[in-house]
């Protein structure tokens, strides 16, 4: 008798864990889907977004800072021929 009521409570465990099994297995199938809805929407969302890579903006500034230089040098020539105009009158 003893027996039949451990086999009963080791089947009613084995049950137990099986049905629990299943049931984390229905829970996280929607969390799964819902992550992967949430990641392709917010991938939709950064792909219509007008964005820049770090190299283009590298490329800009690398631009910029040589168009500066070139600037200034443009500013020091002018000066240059200003003083140069200005001392011959």
């Amino acid at each position: 008798m003893l027996n039949c009521a451990l086999l009963s409570t080791a089947m009613d465990q084995t049950m137990i864990e099986t049905l629990l099994q299943a049931i984390l297995q229905q829970v996280e199938q929607p969390k799964k889907d819902v992550e992967h809805n949430i990641r392709a929407l917010l991938n939709e969302a950064v792909a219509k977004m007008d964005l820049v890579s770090k190299e283009e903006i590298e490329r800009q500034r690398t631009a910029l800072n040589n168009a500066n230089h070139r600037l200034n040098d443009l500013l020091k020539q002018v000066e240059a021929l200003e003083d140069k105009i200005s001392n011959k009158k």
